[in-house]
């Protein structure tokens, strides 16, 4: 994920995100390999950011870009449905807050695609000037509505950035296409339960592997096994 920063000190380029999880679960597995998420940091890059962090005492300027747009569009759309969108999205940023903490309904996403505002990014307001680099990765994937689920095993342990909200077929898509296509069914256990046990065959003689089907809403932390047959 690419983050743009304003008015904060942070190191530009690719940052590992110290995942207290994936550190747990590389003690427990002594992989081979470990797969961390990498975020990176790229200053003042709005425009080609997936999301923003930037100091409260910048947001003004921000906010600004989106403001002026979309005073802009709206005296010169005559689409009525477009002007009530655009005043709905003004008045939320008067209030000196960006958009992305609007909650837009579905039939919305046509005109957040059209008039891209700047603000609809998920936008993380930093209190502070030099703000811990993991702090800030992680409340930018909270604002982006992203959580991680995991694999582990002797040959490597990974942690995958996903939607939440994701299946269990979507995540299977994550670390192969073929997964995907041949799901059966996966395995899963949270590391709630599984941090307190030795390994994962202490977790399944423990009834904490769950098997599920197609439609499970992954959950936080995570950690998934996949059935498949290509």
């Amino acid at each position: 994920m690419k983050i743009s920063f304003t008015g904060i000190d942070l190191p530009e380029g690719k940052v590992k995100y110290i995942d207290p999880i994936l550190v747990e679960l590389e003690k427990k597995f002594s992989p081979k390999k470990v797969s961390p998420f990498f975020a990176e940091f790229a200053k003042d890059s709005w425009d080609k950011a997936e999301a923003i962090a930037i100091h409260s005492d910048n947001l003004l300027d921000l906010l600004i870009v989106d403001i002026e747009k979309l005073e802009t569009r709206i005296e010169r759309t005559e689409d009525e449905k477009e002007k009530a969108f655009i005043k709905k999205c003004l008045a939320h940023l008067e209030k000196s807050l960006p958009l992305s903490d609007m909650d837009f309904p579905e039939e919305d996403t046509p005109l957040i695609k059209l008039l891209s505002p700047v603000s609809c990014k998920p936008t993380y307001v930093c209190p502070e000037k030099t703000p811990e680099v993991n702090g800030v990765i992680k409340n930018v994937l909270e604002k982006a509505k992203h959580s991680f689920f995991y694999t582990a095993g002797k040959p490597e342990v990974h942690s995958w950035l996903i939607k939440k909200g994701s299946d269990i077929v979507t995540c299977a898509g994550k670390i192969h296409t073929d997964l995907a296509k041949g799901f059966i069914k996966a395995d899963i256990v949270n590391f709630k339960d599984f941090k307190d046990v030795f390994n994962l065959q202490e977790a399944r003689t423990k009834g904490l592997v769950k098997l599920v089907d197609r439609d499970y809403i992954i959950q936080e932390g995570d950690i998934i096994e996949i059935r498949f047959n290509v």
